[in-house]
């Protein structure tokens, strides 16, 4: 076969440029320690390191979203931790207002200490976060959480919960609302309400209580109303939902259990005639109305034994609703830690994960240095061999080799 000349150097040509093309490509790989310098050099494997780095950056995302909710609920126990300490202080002063060798003015001493105890649960309950929003206040963080009003502490923030995403299809309610926190604990034992009536001039104490028939428990509120003629003691039951009287006339024994509706409780002393006494299934109160209540208990002038009694039976309500307080915080304590253990696994899940992810990009893009410079040996060598052999092809001419 006939090579012409120009075929001769196009071939040359292209032999050179291929090899010159192969040894910069290898180059730029050494240089940028890169092995996938632009989708041409592997198309399959830039395509795979694509897919990688965005799942890699998603992975990232929730890793940050991991981060901030880890954040926010670490503040969040803060401020339930505070707010323990509060109630637990509360309580040993309302335990040391009861004590029967205390003056009027101690109480009231005592009293003050509770209200400033208020005013810090006050301040607490509208904490702002570093930003200036309340923390508190649901999703209406630019509104205080609570307000003093005649009628008693308010809330005026919403019920909405901020969700972060911390998984494909998890979300973790980040905030507490004021409602939950500070308006939702129970009265009383949780279960039962025993409570003395305001205008009680007698000796008698109402015990704590129980439910001690669950079946027959319906909601309704009862009074036991007492009647003292001729020296003898009777009690009437009332079911104030219904204004309906169950049974008069009921024999008073101190301290003998008294059941109705399915609760059951007890009264120690003398009741005076008219005295009263409620028995209800436990309902919310707020802990701004628990410290009120107590304020006013240790307030009232003990002038006469009567007067006494109804501190002594103010005090025990109000060490039931503290008491419960106390557990309404604390599961919700447990609950943000419960959420923050699930954090803990989460981030180290992400964390793994994204590692995995990096090692397959890095597998796939990053140049392996021992087989590159390899084969820019090879190159080089492969180029001055076709630089070189284009020299004699091309330097070849029959003149050369005729005599004249």
């Amino acid at each position: 076969m006939r090579l012409s000349t120009s075929l001769i150097y196009t071939q040359g040509y292209e032999a050179i440029a291929r090899k010159q093309g192969e040894l910069t490509r290898t180059q730029q790989q050494v240089a940028s320690g890169t092995r996938i310098a632009t989708p041409a050099d592997d198309p399959i494997g830039a395509a795979q390191a694509i897919s990688l780095t965005q799942s890699s950056n998603e992975t990232q995302l929730l890793a940050g979203n991991v981060s901030q909710a880890m954040s926010i609920l670490e503040g969040n126990d803060a401020l339930l931790s505070q707010l323990t300490d509060l109630l637990s202080r509360v309580r040993t002063l309302a335990v040391n207002g009861g004590s029967a060798g205390l003056s009027a003015s101690d109480r009231a001493s005592i009293a003050s200490d509770i209200a400033e105890e208020a005013q810090a649960l006050m301040a607490l309950g509208n904490t702002r976060s570093s930003d200036g929003k309340y923390v508190f206040s649901g999703l209406s963080t630019d509104v205080a959480a609570f307000a003093d009003t005649p009628g008693g502490v308010v809330y005026n923030g919403d019920q909405g919960v901020h969700e972060i995403q911390v998984g494909a299809s998890r979300f973790i309610p980040a905030n507490l609302t004021g409602s939950a926190v500070f308006m939702q604990p129970h009265n009383g034992d949780g279960a039962v309400t025993m409570r003395a009536a305001a205008a009680n001039v007698g000796l008698g104490v109402i015990a704590s209580g129980s439910v001690v028939n669950p079946a027959a428990v319906n909601g309704h509120a009862y009074r036991l109303a007492f009647t003292v003629a001729a020296g003898v003691t009777t009690y009437d039951v009332l079911d104030t939902t219904t204004a309906t009287t169950l049974s008069s006339g009921n024999a008073y024994v101190d301290g003998a259990a008294i059941n109705v509706g399915g609760m059951q409780t007890s009264v120690r002393g003398a009741p005076a005639n008219g005295d009263a006494f409620t028995m209800a299934p436990s309902g919310r109160q707020s802990l701004f109305t628990t410290l009120a209540n107590l304020v006013s208990t240790l307030n009232t002038p003990a002038s006469s034994a009567g007067v006494q009694a109804q501190v002594s039976n103010g005090i025990a309500a109000a060490l039931q609703d503290l008491d419960q307080g106390l557990d309404s915080v604390l599961a919700l304590r447990a609950g943000t830690g419960a959420q923050l253990r699930e954090l803990d696994t989460l981030e180290a899940s992400l964390s793994a994960r994204d590692l995995a992810y990096q090692q397959s990009i890095s597998k796939l893009r990053d140049l392996d240095y021992d087989k590159a410079l390899s084969d820019f040996a090879r190159q080089q060598l492969a180029l001055q061999a076709a630089q070189q052999s284009f020299v004699k092809v091309s330097g070849l001419s029959l003149f050369d080799y005729l005599k004249f």
